[in-house]
């Protein structure tokens, strides 16, 4: 169930407007009425219909209360919006309620008006998708040379730099722009068939009236009807699933990096925000824990679409039905999470001094790697690997820094001076490709919000 008290918890204001009860009718109504408008451009019902048509499709004057309890005996919303929509017609023009809804299906107008919702909820994402890229290429250029540590199975590996993981960051999310921009050539398409997806009802005018309401509506013509092929709205539901899979990995990396023992970044600080009703002292990552329900909600909704997608011959029965609630839903997390991110992020406060002690919180081992590598020119991997591992071993059972402990041992001297050593045990000088990386990332994001604007 889902609780006023919490949506706005879990979605964007602007995408709960979207897929409001109000907006769902409205959308609906905009097909009927463009419906209307194509129908009499061709002559298949009269003109004269057309004005009485158009100027009931208004939800502000649909009793939603009354739909809600007719759905369900009807199968549809459409069924009982088109009773109530023609009656409405009837009381400015009978002659013109004969035509409310002339050659169409329930399902046309339910997935057209889905469609026109989704394009709104496409923009919404583009939007925030923007400031968020925005902010992140911030992240990236500005800590480009920030030294941190990187960790593998939750444990110290090498050095990174924070820059690299904002641009690790942003690289997932030029990514999901760029599907969105393919998702939107694939799916903003109308759906109109009629009973069967035949418009045999349309008396050979059926394609004409299809491309004319298309245009209407302002959304592609598909070369058929898609009553039971759902490639496009789940395509739909797996594209944001994915975005909001990233975002929850975002979310995960800076609320362990804003564990108290770690200490890397923090969320915004505000009035209000990530308190304990009994400790004043928390800080808690509550954007991120926002981000991170969506994140372990929406895959098995976008399971649903999947399961959904089975569905029979030319009309399904429970498919397109389990879709209903399913995809605002999916719609509704995703944009929460967005919005949470963004938030995060854009007030990120990042402590590069704390990164620094925790790169040296292993006393030098961190760079044993480094050491293994130059050492291992000189007498060769295995034999330099086995005597790297020997001397961290004695480094953490000592308490002693990984540096003394191979600076003390002669074999190693031999081959290595105390200056190279030093120079070794830098983390800085040890950081790879991580700068090409950024720089590649940030020419790929740049190239693309040039051609976008």
């Amino acid at each position: 169930m889902t609780s006023r008290l919490t949506s706005s918890m879990f979605s964007s204001g602007d995408m709960l407007n979207v897929f409001s009860d109000q907006a769902i009718v409205q959308r609906m109504l905009d097909v009927e009425a463009a419906l209307a408008r194509a129908e009499a451009q061709h002559g298949v019902i009269p003109a004269t219909a057309v004005r009485a048509i158009c100027g009931c499709c208004d939800a502000a004057l649909i009793d939603l209360s009354a739909l809600m309890k007719a759905a369900g005996p009807a199968g549809n919303l459409a069924i009982p919006l088109v009773k109530q929509l023609t009656a409405l017609v009837a009381a400015h023009d009978a002659e013109a309620a004969k035509y409310v809804h002339w050659g169409a299906t329930s399902q046309d107008i339910i997935d057209t008006g889905l469609v026109l919702q989704l394009r709104e909820a496409f923009r919404l994402f583009d939007a925030d998708l923007d400031r968020l890229a925005g902010v992140l290429a911030h992240l990236a250029e500005q800590h480009r040379h920030t030294p941190m540590v990187g960790r593998t199975w939750m444990q110290h590996a090498l050095p990174i730099t924070f820059g690299l993981k904002a641009a690790g960051w942003l690289d997932a999310i030029v990514r999901h722009m760029d599907r969105l921009d393919g998702l939107r050539v694939r799916s903003l398409v109308l759906q109109f068939g009629g009973a069967a997806g035949t418009l045999a009802s349309l008396g050979g005018k059926g394609l004409q009236v299809a491309a004319t309401l298309a245009e209407e509506l302002g959304l592609t013509l598909p070369d058929m009807p898609w009553h039971t092929q759902r490639d496009r709205v789940v395509e739909a539901a797996t594209v944001i699933g994915m975005l909001t899979g990233t975002l929850g990995k975002m979310a995960r990396d800076i609320s362990l990096q804003m564990q108290t023992d770690v200490a890397e970044v923090s969320e915004p600080l505000a009035e209000g925000r990530g308190g304990s009703s009994t400790m004043p002292h928390k800080r808690n990552p509550v954007g991120c824990a926002a981000a991170l329900t969506a994140a372990m909600r929406v895959p098995a909704l976008v399971s649903t679409m999947l399961s959904a997608m089975v569905q029979e011959h030319e009309r399904a029965l429970g498919g397109w039905q389990a879709e209903w609630d399913t995809l605002p839903k999916i719609m509704q997390l995703a944009s929460g999470a967005l919005e949470q991110i963004r938030s995060v992020v854009s007030g990120l406060a990042v402590d590069a001094a704390r990164m620094r002690i925790n790169l040296d919180a292993t006393q030098g081992q961190i760079m044993a790697e480094a050491v293994a590598l130059a050492l291992g020119g000189r007498i060769g991997r295995m034999q330099a690997h086995q005597a790297v591992e020997r001397a961290c071993y004695l480094a953490a059972g000592s308490g002693r820094h990984l540096g003394d402990v191979l600076k003390a041992d002669p074999a190693i001297r031999a081959e290595l001076q105390e200056v190279d050593i030093d120079k070794l045990l830098d983390p800085a000088g040890y950081t790879g490709e991580a700068e090409a990386f950024i720089e590649r990332v940030l020419h790929t994001y740049r190239e693309r919000d040039a051609n976008k604007h």
